[in-house]
């Protein structure tokens, strides 16, 4: 499917982008390096949307439908300490997601695409989305038209995957990576001394009483047959030894496998700490400072990625997952309350360090699989038949 040439050159890229990786919303450098590669390959591109985002069109002519394929092109706020010699040169910031493996992937896919325009009906989309880490980009990008203009039909996107083998190819329909809301929690309370706990409202000992009240709304009031788990991720109050401080605030994260999980745990939330703060004569203020909904996999398309790329022998092995590979949350949970797709996942080796960790690194070796999953894809559904 794709030439020595052209997978030594989605490696170089991939290298490229390692060395000068970009925050979310920053990623000037790869969004114009990304364009201009697309515009040789002989792509519609269009730049600067939702700031960064790249998308390129191929139109093949014919009618039929519109297929997107996404990338995300951001980094992390992480010091690197690999050795390799692609490491970043950007200080405090590497590729400690695979997200520069992501884009060269769908660059590799975009080679061979235009090589089959021929044989394709309709339109094919790559996306080249700013900002997954935190700044849900893919939504931004959603509310700035990128599933119009022509409206897209169905949309595929992949993550690699670290403890899976290298290569190996798997999907999870349904339910596939959890929705993430965060929360900022400030507890308004009565400050006194240290020695006279009685004559004030302590919001250091309230929001102790909170964090262990919690568990209990994942265990009692979340179906056991479901995912959800609720993180007190931090906690500051006080600043004196002898003071009671009069407030403290808290950040709570919650991950929930779909929606029904999702409205169980935040209002359970809501009724816990409304509860616990009544009692203790205290006020609160609770802010929800980021929200991804839980990624759900259209059935269809979930079985249609495992045949096809079972059928064309893609990667070291290719299944379907019964159990959600991950709790983690992603962006492209936007695109599939939109439109039907599938988001796979390629194995990044069974011993990789996993994402976000300082040493972690893509695998280069899984490249061609990826792309090859994209073209797949792109072929079984806009494939010149008696039908188109």
């Amino acid at each position: 499917m794709f030439t020595p040439e052209e997978i030594q050159a989605a490696i170089e890229l991939r290298h490229e982008l390692h060395r000068h990786p970009e925050l979310r919303f920053r990623e000037f450098r790869t969004a114009e390096r990304i364009a201009g590669l697309l515009e040789q390959k002989g792509y519609e591109v269009t730049r600067g949307i939702a700031g960064t985002g790249v998308v390129a069109l191929l139109e093949t002519g014919r009618p039929g439908p519109v297929v997107a394929l996404r990338a995300d092109m951001d980094a992390l706020p992480i010091v690197e300490v690999s050795d390799h010699d692609h490491v970043s040169q950007t200080p405090g910031v590497m590729h400690a997601c695979g997200h520069d493996g992501h884009t060269a992937a769908l660059m590799l896919a975009a080679d061979a695409l235009m090589r089959l325009r021929d044989q394709l009906c309709g339109t094919v989309k790559l996306i080249f989305q700013p900002a997954e880490e935190g700044g849900n980009g893919a939504d931004k990008m959603i509310q700035e038209g990128v599933l119009e203009n022509p409206s897209v039909d169905y949309i595929f996107g992949f993550h690699n995957r670290p403890g899976f083998d290298t290569g190996e190819v798997f999907v999870k329909s349904g339910s596939a990576m959890g929705g993430n809301d965060t929360f900022e929690l400030i507890l308004f309370g009565q400050s006194g001394h240290a020695a006279m706990p009685h004559l004030a409202v302590d919001p250091i000992y309230l929001g102790g009483s909170i964090i262990q009240q919690l568990q209990g709304v994942v265990a009692r009031n979340k179906s056991p047959l479901h995912s959800g788990v609720i993180t007190v991720s931090t906690f500051h109050a006080g600043d004196a030894a002898n003071v009671i401080p009069a407030s403290a605030q808290l950040t709570l994260n919650i991950r929930s496998d779909r929606e029904a999980s999702r409205q169980v745990l935040i209002q359970q939330m809501q009724a816990t700490i409304e509860g616990l703060c009544s009692a203790a004569g205290a006020t609160y203020t609770l802010t929800p400072i980021h929200q991804i909904p839980p990624l759900v996999n259209d059935a269809h398309w979930s079985q249609r990625v495992v045949e096809v790329a079972g059928q064309r022998r893609l990667g070291t092995r290719v299944r379907s997952l019964d159990e959600m590979p991950t709790m983690g949350a992603e962006d492209f949970a936007f695109y599939l309350q939109q439109v039907p797709g599938c988001f796979f996942f390629v194995g990044n080796g069974a011993d990789s360090v996993y994402l976000h960790n300082d040493r972690y690194d893509f695998n280069d070796d899984i490249l061609e699989v990826a792309a090859s999953v994209h073209v797949a894809m792109v072929e079984d559904i806009l494939a010149v038949t008696s039908e188109h």
